[in-house]
């Protein structure tokens, strides 16, 4: 008998219990085979969701990508980093339910040596999504030096509000993105140099 797909198997749902496996055992722990059987399915039907283990953990960022440029195109009328500003902490709202698998998520690949050049493709991908919107908004060359300074300046900005967030449970993570952005904009200026 095959095991084949449960009916109700998703992409959510394998990130689900995936989450769930690395974070008791940890990533490296945890083996494809180990997630296959806890969703109930075979190593190749799991392959059909996702191209390997370091993509699970990142979860389904075709999505991710998508809601991030759908969220920046929403500030068309606005100064280009305040719409930039917007478009990152509205690409960053979870329903509170998902919270804790995306600070699961977070500490992860913040945290996993062996997500990191993983992390690197996908971090490209977030600064290239930038770098096309700024170009646009400027009518330049995604490539052209500005437009990619602020893709890697956004996600620089970005992803140290995550990692402070992932290390401090106090902290409201769409606040730190607001107020990163809120710094970046205005050249993180002290009183003193006003």
């Amino acid at each position: 008998m095959s095991l084949g797909r449960p009916p109700t198997t998703t992409h959510a749902e394998i990130e689900r219990i995936a989450l769930d496996l690395f974070a008791r055992r940890g990533f490296d722990a945890t083996t494809v085979d180990d997630i296959a059987t806890a969703v109930g399915v075979g190593r190749r039907t799991l392959f059909r969701y996702f191209e390997s283990k370091n993509d699970i953990a990142w979860g389904d960022f075709d999505w991710v990508m998508e809601r991030l440029r759908e969220t920046l195109d929403e500030g068309a009328g606005l100064p280009l980093m305040e719409a930039l500003r917007r478009g990152v902490v509205e690409s960053n709202r979870y329903p509170p339910e998902q919270e804790a698998g995306l600070r699961t998520r977070m500490t992860l690949i913040t945290g996993t040596a062996a997500l990191q050049a993983h992390s690197a493709l996908r971090y490209a991908e977030w600064r290239g999504v930038v770098a096309t919107w700024a170009a646009g908004r400027r009518g330049e060359a995604p490539d052209d030096l500005v437009p990619r300074v602020i893709g890697y300046a956004a996600l620089g900005s970005a992803m140290a509000s995550f990692e402070r967030w992932v290390a401090s449970e106090d902290e409201d993570l769409l606040e730190l993105i607001d107020a990163a952005f809120v710094g970046l904009a205005a050249g993180f200026a002290t009183d003193a140099d006003r």
